[in-house]
């Protein structure tokens, strides 16, 4: 049965002051957990293997991003055995990334209060307000809101994603797919081959490539080749972008697919220009296509 949280996240300069803080206010401390998260590509919102010393489960969540506290709503499905699931779905669906923590669990009025230490991107606290344990949605979140104010968390340490899509954020897979499809690029005319990547918010990467016909305006470009399969899958959001190009170091994105792309990215998505392997230029859609038009616009 689908259960729902209210959530919040934010970086923590000093656990230890706020592990104390969390004594003060009375929260009852459940000792520290150790974590393995691995994701999967999937269809629609989120897919993980989590593996503990007690065990696996697997984990189908949805929540958005969203600096202010949110619901997230999620299936737990207890595993006997973790590694033969984890081959399976790595079979099937493919890895997205791996997660490792340790977790210092307190849990306060309903609230699972989380002080993590996550490989490679640091100290965090997060909040897990469990419905109905921590009462209705409107409850809930006013305990978060509490929770917060009383550990003193300032606008600038809340973190809108979660930890895989922090992982998530380096070029190089990205920049790796868009070489691959750019390999296969369909450019006997021009002879200038190019390949485009995107990330979905699921974590799943697409890619395309060029493809020229001997009609030129019916030719497409490698971002929009990408586009259509990132929409053909079901997803309709973008959170980074890779284009690589077979003689061009560094290839920005033509004025048409800046306009495509922004469809689907925010101001602030990345657009990393380079080869794999490289440290690729990097810019932000924003940066590209200035005053963008957008679908406000069409609501005046």
């Amino acid at each position: 049965m689908a259960r729902v949280n209210v959530e919040l996240k934010a970086r923590d300069p000093d656990p230890e002051a706020t592990a104390a803080r969390c004594v003060a206010l009375g929260a009852t401390s459940r000792g520290e957990l150790h974590q393995t998260d691995t994701y999967f590509m999937a269809r629609r919102g989120r897919l993980k293997l989590r593996e503990d010393p007690g065990g696996g489960e697997l984990i189908a969540y949805s929540r958005p991003d969203d600096v202010a506290a949110r619901e997230s709503t999620y299936v737990r499905a207890p595993v006997g055995a973790a590694d033969p699931v984890l081959e399976a779905l790595d079979a099937a669906l493919g890895t997205t990334v791996v997660v490792s923590k340790r977790r210092q669990l307190f849990l306060w009025e309903g609230v699972r209060i989380h002080l993590d230490e996550v490989d490679e991107l640091g100290s965090f606290i997060e909040f897990e307000a469990v419905l109905p344990d921590a009462g209705d949605p409107a409850t809930a979140r006013a305990k978060v809101d509490r929770l917060r104010a009383e550990l003193g968390i300032e606008d600038a340490a809340i973190v809108s994603v979660g930890y895989a899509d922090l992982l998530m954020d380096g070029p190089q897979a990205l920049l790796r797919a868009a070489s691959e499809a750019m390999a296969n690029a369909y450019a006997p005319y021009s002879e200038f081959k190019v390949g485009a990547a995107v990330r979905a918010r699921s974590g799943a990467i697409y890619a395309g490539a060029n493809v020229e016909n001997v009609a030129y305006p019916q030719g497409q470009c490698a971002e929009a080749s990408a586009l259509g399969a990132l929409v053909a899958a079901g997803e309709t959001a973008i959170t980074g972008v890779a284009v690589v190009a077979e003689r061009l170091e560094h290839c920005p994105p033509c004025g048409g697919c800046r306009q495509r792309l922004s469809e689907f990215g925010g101001s602030d998505t990345p657009v990393y220009l380079g080869r794999p392997g490289s440290s690729p230029m990097t810019v932000s859609l924003g940066e590209l296509l200035p005053g963008s038009f957008g679908p406000e616009a069409l609501q005046q």
